[in-house]
């Protein structure tokens, strides 16, 4: 699944472009003003060399003296305009340099807040499609059959449909239906996952399956690795199965989807698009509400390492680490009915 991206301006780019014509402009001032400069300089030597012969000339070059006095004085004004513009354009154009230099930087924040976004937005319309998927499958016959009375015909029925279902949703490594004593009863893939039987009521995603209001409604547990899946990790998804098939019907039943979570969150991360210049020293992750790193395009620290994301009450923002690092993220803002779960796109950057 895939969204476009956001603005893909490069705003080092204009930055290059702002330096190089500032610079430019910075040598054309230096120029013409030592032209003036040098100007001034043989003005000011000219009027010196009148005021010697005007003196030697006595009352004759009195005239041509106060001529001479007012050439150096305007020639030391000239000076002094000239020195002053050149200290003014210099501080106005290191002034433009620096300014460019900070737009291009929000830019790049900006941009990779957004970048976060896009990643944290991807995770939850993938997951909004969990969250269908359960509910509706609590209500397929076979599965209502099984929970009503698990004999060895019902649970065989049950497991095949549930089969049926995952080879058409690959994103799914297994389904499993359990009773309300938290048992597993059938699954979808029992020749690659012997779960049958196995006592699951102190999974934390069970006892909120266990306690849904309706057949309307759904819960979910935090990323976790499976032992019963091969300590592969998971987004475990359940709804109850009721009597009936009636989401307002007795709950005979929960229905728990995992979803194959790794492949599924290292194509968001690794996904988002950057330069390769900027892939070389960008991480982007997904955290979540307890600040555990739950995807990361490294590959490293998944579910072994917190994040100390300082977020400090902001949905989205960016700053800088005490390493230097540019550190940008946005809060899920959810998707449809699907609120989030206060989940956070991180994107960590090195400087050039």
């Amino acid at each position: 699944m895939s969204v476009p991206n956001p603005a893909n301006a490069n705003p080092r780019a204009l930055t290059g472009v702002v330096a190089e014509a500032a610079d430019a402009l910075s040598s054309l001032t230096d120029a013409n003003i030592r032209i003036i400069q040098d100007i001034t300089g043989r003005m000011k030597i000219l009027a010196l060399n009148a005021l010697i012969e005007a003196a030697r000339a006595g009352e004759h070059g009195r005239g041509f003296a106060v001529v001479a006095g007012e050439v150096r004085s305007v020639s030391t004004q000239i000076a002094d305009v000239a020195s002053e513009l050149q200290q003014s354009l210099g501080g106005r154009i290191d002034t433009l340099k620096e300014a460019t230099e900070q737009m291009a930087a929000q830019a790049r924040a900006d941009r990779l807040v957004d970048l976060a976004l896009n990643a944290i937005e991807i995770a939850d319309r993938n997951l909004y499609e969990r969250t269908c998927d359960v509910r509706w499958w609590a209500t397929d016959a076979a599965v209502v059959d099984c929970a009503a009375g698990p004999t060895a015909g019902a649970v065989d029925y049950a497991s095949k449909r549930l089969g049926v279902i995952l080879s058409s949703y690959t994103v799914y490594l297994d389904l499993w239906l359990c009773d309300l004593a938290g048992r597993v009863i059938a699954n979808g893939r029992p020749d690659r996952y012997q779960v049958v039987g196995a006592q699951v009521g102190h999974e934390p995603w069970y006892a909120r399956g266990r306690n849904l209001a309706s057949g309307d409604d759904y819960a979910v547990a935090d990323i976790n690795s499976c032992a019963l899946l091969k300590g592969a990790q998971v987004a475990t998804y359940v709804a109850s199965v009721r009597e009936g098939g009636d989401t307002r019907g007795k709950p005979i039943g929960v229905l728990a989807v995992h979803f194959d979570w790794e492949p599924q969150s290292r194509a968001i991360v690794q996904g988002v698009r950057l330069t390769p210049e900027e892939a070389a020293r960008t991480r982007v992750m997904l955290v979540d509400a307890k600040r555990r790193i739950i995807a990361a395009s490294d590959g490293h620290g998944i579910l072994a390492s917190d994040f100390g994301l300082k977020a400090e009450g902001r949905p989205s923002g960016n700053y800088t680490d005490s390493s230097g690092r540019l550190v940008a993220f946005h809060v899920t803002p959810g998707y449809e009915t699907y609120r989030g779960l206060g989940w956070y796109g991180v994107i960590e950057q090195l400087p050039l």
